[in-house]
Formats: structure tokens, sequence, C-alpha cells
């Protein structure tokens, strides 16, 4: 009898633990199902926000089949403890583990509504905007230059909202002064920073903030980046380069960064350089005499004269032999590795070719043709 009752329950045992696996796995593939967004949505975590909140907001907004299954999913692979606050976009038909996998990796928002202080190379501003997550396209509000003191409505209304994140993006070629007085006179951020930061040693790139975020630590955080990247790419440079240092390598990319805006000129436009250091032949570069004048505070606003072109300076590239003493901008990753792994060519000249790119030649004689050509199109753009 005993025997047949404990066969009775290990067999009961035995049914217990296949209907329980059955059901871990019913629960493990609904976890990784398409979930049931018919359209994308932008998530809010607020700092402080507990599974469970995230759960009933995913609930609510009909993002999940089970609140109580996304929190069991979490718990089950150590997730649960790892929410990162931000608004993100959670794209149709997402599943929990997709959703939970936002949500925890962290990095930069990726929606709702922000505050953008663009640094220009020729300006900064203020501008609001606010992704649509139905179409992922950002719809701008408000627009205003760096110097506004008496803010709108449209403007404070969003920037002292609780969940607005901030955002500062430089665009490559600023100069270190636009970019430090640009961020002083950022009505989000605190402290001050005395000094403008060394020219090219702070890295273009968009830089996710708090209100109140601290200026000499931001600087310091993006003088941080180019330095990191400046010396991996020093590390993977080509052979046989005519300049010895990174600072050098900086120097050049910044001339490259001035002279070109076209992606897949950059390593041909930095070769033209390094053709001449080789030869030697002086670089003979607008962008620098400029720089020379403006010291990269704001921009000059005319054309070069020819005392100007004339005048013996240190930044004077059509005077002196070699690199100037310094960069003469914030160049980005792309002029960087374009001077340490240049195009093979044999061209020393290069000219606008009416397009916004350049036409190259290797003798004096191809360049002045290229600039007769110029000339022409310019005459016909003038009409």
């Amino acid at each position: 009898m005993w025997k047949h009752i404990a066969a009775n329950a290990l067999t009961l045992l035995i049914v217990g633990f296949v209907m329980l696996a059955g059901v871990v796995a019913m629960g493990q593939h609904a976890f990784r199902a398409e979930g049931p967004l018919d359209q994308a949505i932008c998530l809010r975590v607020d700092q402080g926000a507990s599974l469970r909140n995230v759960a009933t907001s995913l609930d609510e907004q009909g993002a999940v089949t089970s609140p109580m299954l996304f929190r069991i999913g979490a718990q089950y692979d150590g997730r649960d403890g790892q929410l990162r606050f931000g608004s993100y976009l959670v794209p149709a038909g997402a599943s929990m583990d997709q959703i939970l996998d936002i949500v925890t990796r962290g990095g930069a928002s990726t929606c709702g509504t922000e505050v953008v202080l663009r640094i220009g190379v020729t300006a900064a501003s203020y501008l609001v905007r606010e992704l649509d997550p139905a179409t992922s396209r950002f719809t701008e509000t408000v627009d205003l230059p760096i110097d506004t003191t008496d803010f709108p409505a449209e403007y404070t209304d969003v920037a002292e909202a609780p969940d607005t994140r901030f955002r500062i993006v430089v665009a490559e070629g600023a100069t270190s002064w636009q970019i430090w007085n640009a961020l002083g006179n950022a009505e989000f951020l605190s402290g001050s920073v005395d000094e403008v930061p060394p020219e090219g040693h702070l890295a273009p790139d968009g830089y996710e903030v708090r209100r109140g975020a601290d200026r000499g630590e931001l600087l310091a955080r993006m003088q941080s980046a180019q330095e990191t990247f400046l010396a991996q790419a020093w590390e993977n440079r080509v052979e046989g380069l005519p300049f010895d240092t990174p600072e050098e390598a900086l120097t050049l990319a910044s001339i490259v960064e001035k002279e070109t805006g076209i992606a897949e000129e950059r390593r041909v436009v930095a070769s033209v350089f390094i053709n001449r250091l080789r030869v030697p032949m002086r670089l003979q570069t607008d962008p620098t005499v400029i720089y020379g004048i403006t010291r990269g505070q704001g921009v000059l606003g005319r054309g070069l004269r020819r005392s100007e072109l004339d005048a013996a300076t240190p930044y004077n590239t059509y005077r002196i032999d070699g690199l100037p003493p310094t960069p003469i901008a914030n160049p980005g990753r792309a002029a960087i590795e374009a001077v340490l792994n240049p195009e093979e060519t044999e061209y020393l000249y290069f000219v606008a070719d009416g397009t916004g790119g350049h036409v190259f030649g290797r003798t004096l004689a191809e360049h002045n043709e290229n600039v007769a050509r110029w000339r022409q199109i310019e005459a016909q753009q003038g009409n």
C-alpha cells in the first residue's frame, strides 16, 4: 500500500515538474514574443522609478500583454534593478524582452521633448523640439539665439518641466572660443570657466546633460573624449607621415575640417596638404589666415584682403613654412582619421567646383585651368 502511495506521489511530482516547466516555457515565449503595440510610443522612466511603475505605464499604453509577466521576466534574468531614467522610443511590436533591454541598457534618451543647444561654426542657438513616436521625426517648436535673455513661455514651459532632457550639440569645425562662449551663455548650465580650453581639444559631438550641469565638467568631458580618440587614431596611423606628434596631426585635421564639409573628400584634401608638407611646399590655405585675424572668436564676414594675405603672422600659411602653431578649430573624428590615413594621391592643388566640392590638380598648370573654370562658374552664378 505504501509503495502504491509513494508511486502515485512520485507520479504527481513528475507531472507537477512537467507542468511547471511548461508554464516557464510558455512564459519565456510570451516574454520574447512580438508585443501588442501597433505604433511606436515614447516611454518616460522617471528617476527613482520602480519596475512596478514602469510595468504599469507600459500596460496603460498597451505595450505589454501582462505587466506581471514583464516584472517576473525582469526579475528572472536579473535586470529588475537596472532601470535607467530617461525618455525612450519603444517601437511597434516590441517584445517585453526588447522593452526591458531599452530601459536598462542606458545611454542617451531617444524620444520626448528636449532642449538642444546647437553650437555651430557661425552661430549658437537654443532649439526646442519633440519627437513624434509615430513618425520618428522631431518637430521644432522654438529656435532662439544664444544671447537671448528674455525667454518666451514657449521655451520656459518646456525647459522647466521635470521630464525635459537637455543636449549640447557641437558641430565639427567650431572653435574652442565659440564652444566656451556658448556654454557660458547657456541658461541651463551652472559654474564658470575662466579660460578658453586649448584649440582643437574639444570633441565635436552630442552631449546629454541635466539642468544645472557644471560647465567645467562638461568641457573636461569634451576634452577627454577628443584626447582619447586622438590617441587611438594616432596608434593606428599609416607610416611615413610628414609630422611627428599627435598635436601636429590635430592641427592639420583642423585645417582639413575647415577646407571641406564633404565626407568623401576629407582623405583627398588631407593628401594635398600632406603632399605639400613632403615637397616641402607652403600650405597656402585661407582658413589659417582667417584664424590669425579672428582667433576663432566668430566669423570674418568678408573676403581676405591682399594686405592680410601678405602679412607675416604665425597663422599665415602663405608666408610661413609648415603648420601653424596650433589647431584652428576642433576637428571631428573623420577629419582626424583622414590626416592619419590619407588617400594616396599626387595632388598638390584644389579649388571649388561650384557644387560644394572641389576639383584637384597635380600641377600648377592643371590648377590654373581649374581656377579658370571656377572663375567662369562664379561669373555665371553672379548673373
